[in-house]
């Protein structure tokens, strides 16, 4: 089958290293790719929120299957575009992946259905919030309602942090019109997890589990990335907690979807928080996260694409997907000043890799034969190991082997799930 994957991060990479496994898969397109993503398939510049380019380019190209991995394109229908000529693909339609579109409405959803969350105040008016804050416990949470590149929920300690969150969303529109309603929620506390899982809108099958490390600097300080590291699987993450998450979050969202004539099929993404209350709800995600994904497919033993198959067509079977027991570490290589002003145009030395590290490639492109430094994150140094302790330990080593210029990068990821586990 020839597979088009949409998409140009390192979590596009992951995926496709993941798919080149399948005994099913023949040529593999990336739209638009990266320099890195090129050395394993056909990159072709077109953006991924060019919805009637991928459309044209996946009939030219005669593709058997497509794989829709980023936000803005499930958001904009991509999916409902492809499978209109005739391509199957991985992914929700725009009507699910609003789950993720729209804070909102998957504040709505949860709490129309009893799916625990923090409370929450919805404002469409500047005034209407800011009076709101005046008198609100801190620290609170103020959210934008639509896509902002995982930049979207800033955590204020006070009034004067609060009115001036409202203001760049509201008025000075920072994030453009995702901003133009927000989300106050109350401040949760505990430990946080990523879980992805593959539904096909009648069971859901949870993939590891995993811990981002959001903060650009060490110690969880600094500002909001896309994330600058993760470890799989996460150790708070417990079989019982994993039980009533099942029961009480991940079962009761895929229904209540399909309650509201929204069935997702596809990899649905949940961030949940561990409170002393029982696990709740942060955000839902229409899609695989990033770079949570460079930890949980590696760890992946079945055949990828046969999964995504079988999601796409409403006959997955909790058998399908099996992991291994090892453990997963990423650190994320990014351009020193990320996630406000940086210089890019650096060229990348790599090492080779071995058996157990992976290096995914995401701000990168290719120049005169040389792969250059192009974005913020510009790579993920990916290690398995028998422990998280050598999952840590050899992610480093590989991340030391790497060169470019301007590369920054956190010296403590996976240092908190060490801790829970005692091994810090």
């Amino acid at each position: 089958m020839d597979i088009l994957v949409i998409g140009g991060g390192g979590r596009e990479h992951a995926v496709i290293r993941t798919l080149k496994k399948s005994k099913r898969c023949g040529k593999i397109y990336c739209l638009p790719g990266n320099g890195g993503i090129a050395r394993d398939a056909e990159c072709y510049p077109v953006k991924a929120t060019d919805i009637e380019g991928i459309v044209a380019f996946a009939r030219t190209h005669k593709v058997d299957f497509a794989v829709v991995t980023p936000d803005d394109p499930l958001v904009l229908g991509c999916v409902d575009a492809l499978e209109a000529i005739g391509v199957p693909c991985f992914g929700p339609r725009a009507n699910a992946a609003i789950i993720e579109g729209s804070k909102v409405f998957s504040k709505q959803l949860m709490n129309k259905y009893g799916i625990p969350t923090a409370q929450s105040r919805v404002f469409t008016d500047p005034a209407a919030a800011l009076a709101y804050l005046k008198d609100c416990d801190y620290p609170a949470v103020i959210k934008a309602d639509g896509l902002a590149l995982g930049k979207g929920a800033v955590i204020v300690d006070s009034y004067a942090q609060a009115e001036r969150t409202v203001r760049e969303m509201m008025v000075d529109k920072i994030f453009g019109e995702s901003g133009s309603r927000i989300l106050v929620e109350e401040f949760l506390t505990g430990p946080e997890v990523s879980v992805l899982s593959f539904t096909d809108g009648k069971i859901v099958v949870p993939m590891v589990s995993s811990m981002d490390h959001k903060r650009a600097l060490d110690g969880d300080e600094g500002l909001n990335t896309g994330g600058m590291g993760t470890v799989a699987p996460n150790p708070y993450y417990t079989p019982e907690i994993a039980a009533r998450c099942m029961e009480e979050i991940f079962l009761p969202t895929v229904d209540a979807m399909n309650k509201e004539g929204r069935t997702f099929r596809g990899c649905l993404y949940f961030g949940l928080m561990l409170t002393p209350k029982g696990p709740k709800v942060i955000e839902y995600n229409c899609r695989f996260g990033d770079p949570e994904t460079q930890v949980v497919l590696p760890l992946l033993e079945s055949d990828l694409l046969e999964i995504m198959i079988a999601v796409r067509n409403g006959e997955l079977t909790p058998d399908m997907v099996r992991f291994s027991s090892a453990s997963a570490c990423c650190v994320v290589l990014a351009s020193e000043g990320y996630p406000k002003k940086y210089q890019t145009g650096y060229e990348i030395t790599l090492p080779l890799t071995r058996e157990n590290e992976e290096i995914f490639l995401a701000g990168a492109k290719a120049e005169d034969g040389k792969l250059l430094t192009s974005g913020g994150r510009v790579l993920g140094a990916v290690a398995t190991g028998a422990t998280l302790k050598e999952a840590v330990a050899h992610a480093y080593a590989l991340a030391g082997q790497i060169r470019f210029g301007n590369a920054y990068m956190r010296k403590d990821i996976g240092k908190r799930a060490l801790a829970a586990l005692g091994e810090a």
